[in-house]
Parts: C-alpha cells; sequence; structure tokens
C-alpha cells in the first residue's frame, strides 16, 4: 500500500475524507498537458514538409503500451517519403507493437530498402520469424527491389546515416542514445571536442538509475543549451518511466528546437500513461480505505470536508 495513503489513517477523519477527495481529482492537470502533447505530434505529422513529418513520428517508439501511438505509426508506414516510413516501422519495434505484425509484414514488400529493414528489425523485436527471411535475402543477394539486385545498394550498410534511418544503429558505438536524428548526429561528430557525445551517452545510461537525485539531474538537463543534450535528457526520462518528473519537461514543448519539442511531446504521453495506471491502482485501494473508514465517519464530518473542499474551488 502507498506510504500516503497508508497515512491517513492516523488524520482526522474529515481530512481523511477531504485528502481522498483531493487525491481522486489530482491527475487532471497532467491529462491537460497530454492532450497538448498529442496536438504538437499529431500537427507535425500533417506538416506537408516531410522532415518535420519524420521528427514527429520517430519518437512514437518513446510511448509503449499506447493504442494511439501505434496506429499513428501504422498510419505512416503508408507515406509518401521514405524516410517517413522507415521511421515508423522503427517505432513500431521500439514500443514494442505486438498488434502491428501484419503491418509491418507488408512493409517487407515496399520498393526501399531501407523500410523493408526497418521492418525486418522491427519483427526481429517482436520476435516474429519473418524477419530471417529478409535478412537471408540480403546476405545471400537474392532479395530484388526498383534498382535491380540487391548487391547493388548494399553500400549503404557502410553509411551511418542510412543504419540509423533503417532501425540498426544499435552496434554503432558512437551514437550516444537509441533513435538518435540524423541532425543530432551531424552536431555530435562536427563539435566532438565538446565532449557532447560522452555527456550524451552518460545521461543514456544514467537512465535506469534508481536514484531519486538521477531524475533531477535529467530534468535539469533538459534546460541544457545544447539542443542535442536536451533531447537525449528527455530521452532518458522517458525510458525512466517516473511520472513525477512530468511537470518539470512540459517547458520542453515550447522548445526553441523541433526535434526536442518532438521529443518533449512523446515523454509527456508516455509519462502520462504511467500516471494513469499508477492513479488506476491507487484509486482502488482508495476506494477500499474509504469503505471502510465511512462507517467512522459521522455526517456532520463529511459536511465539513465537502465544505471545505468547495471552498477552495
Amino acid at each position: 500500500m502507498p506510504k500516503t495513503l497508508t497515512n491517513t489513517w492516523t488524520m482526522p477523519a474529515a481530512r481523511r475524507a477531504l485528502f481522498v477527495l483531493a487525491f481522486l481529482t489530482g491527475a487532471c492537470g497532467a491529462q491537460t498537458a497530454a492532450n497538448s502533447s498529442w496536438a504538437v505530434l499529431e500537427a507535425g505529422l500533417e506538416q506537408k514538409s516531410s522532415t518535420q513529418r519524420l521528427g514527429a513520428i520517430r519518437v512514437l517508439g518513446l510511448i509503449p503500451n499506447d493504442p494511439h501511438s501505434v496506429e499513428l505509426a501504422e498510419a505512416a508506414l503508408k507515406d509518401k517519403n521514405s524516410s517517413v516510413r522507415t521511421a515508423a516501422a522503427t517505432s513500431l519495434g521500439q514500443m514494442h507493437a505486438t498488434g502491428a505484425n501484419a503491418s509491418l509484414k507488408e512493409a517487407l514488400n515496399d520498393k526501399n530498402l531501407s523500410v523493408v529493414m526497418a521492418a525486418a528489425h522491427a519483427l526481429c523485436l517482436l520476435n516474429d520469424p519473418a524477419c530471417y527471411d529478409v535478412y537471408y535475402e540480403v546476405y545471400t543477394g537474392e532479395r530484388k527491389n526498383n534498382s535491380g539486385m540487391i548487391a547493388q545498394e548494399m553500400q549503404i550498410l557502410h553509411n551511418p546515416k542510412q543504419l540509423a534511418q533503417m532501425g540498426l544503429n544499435e552496434g554503432i558505438g558512437y551514437i550516444p542514445f537509441a533513435g538518435i536524428p540524423w541532425e543530432a548526429l551531424q552536431t555530435i561528430m562536427k563539435d566532438r571536442k565538446s565532449g557532447t557525445a560522452a555527456r550524451a551517452a552518460l545521461i543514456a545510461a544514467l537512465a535506469t538509475d534508481p536514484e531519486r537525485r538521477t531524475g533531477k539531474l535529467l530534468v535539469v538537463t533538459t534546460q541544457n543549451k545544447n539542443w542535442v543534450l536536451r533531447a537525449a535528457a528527455l530521452e532518458g526520462i522517458a525510458k525512466r518511466g517516473d511520472s513525477a518528473l512530468l511537470q518539470g519537461i512540459e517547458p520542453r514543448l515550447s522548445d526553441s528546437r523541433r526535434e526536442v519539442r518532438f521529443v518533449a511531446a512523446a515523454t509527456i504521453i508516455h509519462l502520462d500513461d504511467v500516471a494513469n495506471a499508477q492513479t488506476a491502482t491507487s484509486t482502488k485501494i482508495a476506494q477500499a480505505l474509504i469503505a471502510q473508514a465511512l462507517p467512522r465517519i459521522s455526517s456532520a464530518e463529511i459536511q465539513a470536508a465537502t465544505t471545505a473542499t468547495e471552498a477552495t474551488k
């Protein structure tokens, strides 16, 4: 039982009732932020600029266990731009969208190699054996596309940009955090002496550190003057899944960099989903506490608590 709820037993009856009323309405602010965040991402997906659509779709991988993020990513598999389709397949794999297998298998027939490989990689993450056929065909040169035999395009396997687009960047050591956009990689590689890559790698490594001080550090880093570090910190917060950090990152929805705004939006949505799941569990406990406490609370005490609540509005 959460410590906060357990402590309600030490409160006077009227204060217990007031506490529970406040607790059950505490998630409203987070929900408003989540709605605004969906609006940011959906607006990005409707832009004529493929770069903006790509930026919005690639961060969906930060929102696991959310039907709407899966729906948006599956729809993007039909985008006219191959880079957007590639990002959509990669995001579906990152969010482990088990219900998207059929859409990803259809993407294996895409005319663009990057899309095919991203879809295969996503299916691999979903433990779907369909990915092995693609890997075999690429290795042997049996798979064909509009450009002819795949062997003619094997050079892309040595191109970091193409590898990142194909969702196979886990093996590239100098990419500091998962899902890094090509613009961020260029920024890092142009300014190696600044230590940005090393700091971004440390931020990524700290994402799962349970210490509370690390959560505060990540929030502070979202305000760093270097936009790559701001994005890295937001991705770390998303992976951390600590809804207590939600309020601290809401200002990033207005960040000067589009890439950071998109990552912030996806992170806020994910943390809101986490908070809602926690609230649902805690609400059941609170309801049980109310059921047990009500026989000991007089009608006068309930009326006093209600009056106090109305006075705060």
